[in-house]
């Protein structure tokens, strides 16, 4: 298969993560998780904007509210904060704390990490150590689900580094990835309920440590490798490995599908621990011959 790889202008972070294809407003939000700036690449004006979140720290995830234009769902440490955007401004503020998990002394080293929003619009996102000496030094990490008007309901503990996140509403399928597992788990999903149950491991890589996670229209999963310079394609059914996406960097962080047909793979890079162009560029693959699902907005 020929495919077209491409980076964006401005598209550049040392951590980029989290990206979001917004239908209505035809962009690509994204962050740069250490530097807890947001980006909004304009598909029709093929030009990025980017923000810093004012006063905190990190930003790993950022999803638009729905109902509420100008709002997003943003990770910040261990808070869901609800921040305020114009997605033109270079600032952005929150403007109010939706939720706050592992708050006790010992998980002071954590932070959220990946979050993505179910079909239904449920927040599902899970934290990691963040000790920058050694990420793998403590699996302290916890994925949730943010249901709006509920409790905040633990998914699952005992996990390294959560990370992808994708779902495929017509088979009642759940996947996800932690990172420290080096696999990518299937879960049978209730979709009424927002149970994920059953797991099994669906696709496993000796040394290529997986990060973020989409999916396309046939139920095939799309596997960024953040120690690999590849995207896998694979068939969760069989485990097939169906195309590797190759990059001219190393650190391939997370993929969403976007563009007007939604057939565009967006790719986030990172350059952590001075990795050299174009490490940290955020890239655009087209001629897959793929298309993806419409991203949900979060109901929070």
């Amino acid at each position: 298969m020929s495919y077209k790889l491409e980076t964006i202008p401005n598209g550049e972070t040392l951590i980029g993560e989290g990206p979001h294809w917004d239908v209505a407003t035809q962009s690509l939000y994204f962050v740069d998780i250490d530097n807890a700036v947001l980006l909004r690449y304009d598909y029709k004006q093929n030009k990025t904007y980017s923000a810093r979140l004012e006063g905190e720290n990190f930003a790993s995830f950022i999803i638009p509210v729905e109902g509420e234009n100008g709002k997003f769902a943003v990770g910040c440490d261990r808070r869901v904060a609800i921040v305020a955007w114009d997605g033109v401004s270079p600032s952005a503020k929150v403007a109010r704390n939706a939720y706050e998990v592992q708050s006790g002394e010992e998980f002071a080293l954590n932070r959220l990490n990946d979050g993505k929003a179910d079909p239904r619009g449920r927040l599902f996102a899970g934290t990691m150590y963040n000790d920058q000496k050694d990420l793998f030094a403590a699996r302290k990490g916890e994925l949730y689900r943010f249901d709006k008007g509920k409790p905040v309901a633990l998914i699952k503990s005992d996990i390294g580094i959560s990370n992808g996140l994708t779902w495929n509403e017509k088979a009642g399928k759940f996947y996800f990835i932690d990172s420290c597992d080096y696999n990518v788990k299937e879960y049978d999903y209730d979709l009424e309920t927002g149970v994920a149950s059953n797991p099994k491991i669906v696709f496993k890589h000796a040394s290529h440590l997986p990060d973020g996670m989409t999916i396309d229209t046939e139920g095939n999963i799309y596997i960024a490798t953040f120690t690999g310079h590849t995207v896998y394609k694979v068939k969760p059914s069989t485990g097939e490995v169906l195309l590797e996406i190759k990059f001219p960097c190393k650190q391939i962080t997370s993929v969403a599908f976007g563009g007007p047909n939604l057939d565009i793979l967006y790719v986030t890079t990172s350059k952590l621990n001075d990795q050299p162009p174009p490490a940290g560029s955020t890239f655009k693959v087209t001629g897959l011959g793929a298309k993806g699902l419409p991203m949900t907005k979060v109901r929070i």
